[in-house]
């Protein structure tokens, strides 16, 4: 939720409304969705190149350490997905076309805030790696978060204006005035964070000593997430509003200013309401009582009593509860292990498919990744008798149908996707756990299009990113060059370096080669990021890997991980992967960059194996060829048959004197492309 405008109309007061604190020794209940988004936004990440995630993460670390440093005990409560009602569904699809706006505006160089795509993701694996306590509710968490603090009486940092509204007990401390970076000691040995809190009771008192619980009324009459009536705009134009001093903010904080003088004459919710009413048409006033006394109790306490999870493990949401879903789906969903997209799709069979800095000329990348989610539907589809009769009625009377807003051109739409029909022992969610890990992994490998065979010489790690690139790989819209490829496999390299360079047992010399490779892997990363041009359809590519990788992720939590779950803090670096293509595009080999490392060579070389078999044939050739391959492949085929030895020795002694670990072999071209010609 959010007031529109509150939150700076609160910090011009911040003498007024706002006390210091020196914040340690205490618990605090932390808004996971408003603290992601801040450590984004405002720690100089690039945000062009989808994900420096290593870099993000490296700012959470340093952010709960700075916490753990002040004996303060952090409790994160995310958002999970859409409330059942989906009533803030108007707002979500105008927040999708602002981020398109702005992902276009990143795309040609300009400014904007677009969260990379897989950032939750990596913001919840550093909340497990930390031992931080999270919990992920089932819908909308501010309420949730609200009771909490107030059961352990402690703050909440945020940065949603809802909680100006809330009555908390110790108060709300902005996100913004919360100086984790600067902290400070007391008497030399006991650290602190200076902070901001605010307070409720000034901010009435500045308002005539207003009834806080007038509040929720102010908050549903200025405009929230929930409530956007244009009939309001009627009782805001004829109640002449007294303005007091002048804002400095424009209209908008005229409107807070004169709301809140005007509310502060009446004793309570119920004669503040009616005099509401009095000002809009009679055959309106019925609705619009109820629509915003149903708003009004979004600012009352939750039933969910966190504090039982944190401190037992259990979590008891009653609209969850009343919709009949499989238990471990709601125990998966409250620990993270399934993503609200998953939540979304499983209660109103509609997701929402984020933009990504892409070319915003060409279809979604989220296209690409579709058949995956289909099969998620699939598995969705038979969840509770309960969902049949609640939100599902809103849609087509089509069994099969999922809608999905995505983005088409720079703006959006509702396309309506069927479900693949799965076998009886998968259509039924509350036993999809109970089947074993071998048809658990194949029912995963088969969407992906992958033999497990494949996969054997890789890393557990690496097993779900490789099997998701060969699914990428085989998609004719990936467009992927070889460089493309073999930029995202040296990415890959970066973990198991860290891992090299932080082996007890490893030799000198390995040791000394891997830090060698790690470092210029961060020097073609820093030098990406110096105003390097973004070049759109490489970005469209590694957007279109992306989309891949997190709904094969999300196939796989939502078949319990037949494959482990990578660490996506040290997967993919978009700076650094955009930086290799570059210096593959102009005159590095992989050859020569991986000389210094003999184990990160081999390691290349297994991932390269496995991916090739799945790639288009033409990627492996020369440039004039590739560029005239469609004209030419009746041409091609024959003289490849005809003349196999000739044709296969020139080829050969191109790739040697280019790239070595490009080579695919002409003669393999035939089957290789069988393979991979699925579409």
């Amino acid at each position: 939720m959010g007031i529109r405008g509150l939150m700076s109309f609160v910090e011009d007061h911040s003498n007024e409304f706002f006390t210091d604190l020196k914040l340690r020794d205490t618990k605090i209940v932390i808004d996971g969705y408003a603290l992601f988004h801040r450590l984004c936004f405002s720690s100089n990440l690039d945000l062009r190149y989808g994900g420096d995630y290593d870099s993000f993460a490296d700012v959470v670390q340093k952010f709960f350490e700075s916490l753990f440093a002040c004996n303060i005990c952090p409790y994160v409560v995310l958002d999970g997905g859409c409330d059942i009602s989906d009533k803030k569904l108007t707002t979500l699809k105008d927040r999708a076309r602002e981020k398109i706006q702005m992902a276009h505006s990143l795309s040609v160089g300009g400014s904007g805030y677009v969260c990379p795509l897989l950032i939750r993701e990596v913001f919840i694996q550093v909340l497990i790696k930390l031992r931080v306590c999270f919990v992920q509710c089932f819908s909308e968490a501010d309420r949730d978060i609200m009771t909490l603090a107030n059961h352990w009486n402690c703050p909440v940092l945020s940065s949603d204006s809802d909680f100006c509204i809330f009555d908390l007990k110790t108060g709300f401390c902005p996100l913004n005035s919360f100086q984790w970076r600067n902290m400070n000691t007391i008497k030399g040995t006991q650290n602190y964070i200076p902070a901001k809190c605010f307070s409720l009771d000034a901010f009435c008192h500045h308002f005539s000593n207003m009834n806080k619980a007038l509040l929720p009324l102010f908050a549903v009459l200025c405009g929230n997430d929930h409530v956007n009536l244009p009939i309001m705009e009627t009782f805001l134009s004829k109640a002449r509003l007294p303005l007091g001093a002048t804002s400095s903010k424009g209209r908008r904080h005229h409107r807070i200013l004169g709301l809140l003088n005007w509310l502060s004459h009446f004793a309570n919710p119920t004669e503040a309401l009616d005099n509401v009413l009095k000002y809009l048409p009679k055959k309106d006033r019925e609705n619009v009582k109820e629509l915003l006394c149903c708003s009004m109790e979004e600012y009352q306490q939750s039933q969910v009593k966190l504090q039982d999870f944190f401190q037992c493990g259990t979590y008891v949401c009653p609209d969850a509860l009343n919709l009949g879903l499989p238990e471990w789906v709601l125990v998966a969903l409250a620990k993270g292990q399934l993503s609200p997209f998953i939540s979304d799709a499983l209660v109103l069979r509609r997701t929402i498919l984020p933009t990504q800095v892409e070319n915003m000329q060409q279809p979604n990348a989220h296209r690409i990744s579709q058949p995956i989610r289909q099969i998620m539907y699939g598995l969705l589809l038979n969840a509770s008798p309960h969902l049949d009769k609640t939100s599902w009625n809103a849609l087509p009377p089509q069994p099969l149908a999922f809608s999905e807003v995505e983005r088409i051109n720079k703006n959006i739409r509702t396309s309506i996707i069927d479900a693949v029909e799965l076998a009886k022992d998968h259509s039924d969610l509350s036993r999809l756990t109970e089947l074993s890990l071998r048809r658990r992994q194949m029912l995963l490998l088969e969407t992906l299009k992958v033999k497990q065979t494949i996969l054997e010489p890789i890393p557990t790690s690496l097993k779900l990113p490789i099997a998701v690139s060969c699914y990428w790989l085989q998609h004719t819209e990936t467009k992927a060059k070889l460089h493309h490829l073999q930029s995202l496999l040296l990415t890959m390299l970066v973990g198991p370096l860290i891992a090299i360079i932080n082996s007890p047992g490893k030799e000198e010399l390995q040791e000394d080669g891997a830090k060698m490779l790690y470092a210029e892997f961060q020097r073609v990363k820093a030098q990406t990021r110096l105003g390097t041009r973004l070049d759109l359809d490489t970005a469209h590519i590694f957007c279109q890997w992306q989309s891949c990788l997190q709904m094969g992720m999300y196939l796989n939590q939502l078949l319990s991980t037949p494959l482990p779950e990578p660490d996506l803090t040290r997967l993919y670096s978009g700076s650094l992967v955009h930086g290799l293509c570059q210096q593959l595009l102009a005159s590095t080999s992989v050859e020569s960059l991986l000389s210094i490392c003999p184990e990160a060579k081999q390691l290349y070389e297994h991932l390269f194996n496995a991916t090739r078999s799945y790639a288009p044939a033409e990627i492996f050739l020369p440039k004039g060829r590739s560029n005239s391959k469609k004209k030419r492949q009746k041409k091609q085929n024959t003289s490849c048959s005809k003349n196999r030895g000739r044709t296969t020795a020139h080829t050969k002694c191109w790739y040697e004197g280019n790239n070595r670990f490009g080579l695919l072999m002409v003669e393999n071209l035939e089957e290789h492309s069988e393979a991979s010609n699925i579409e």
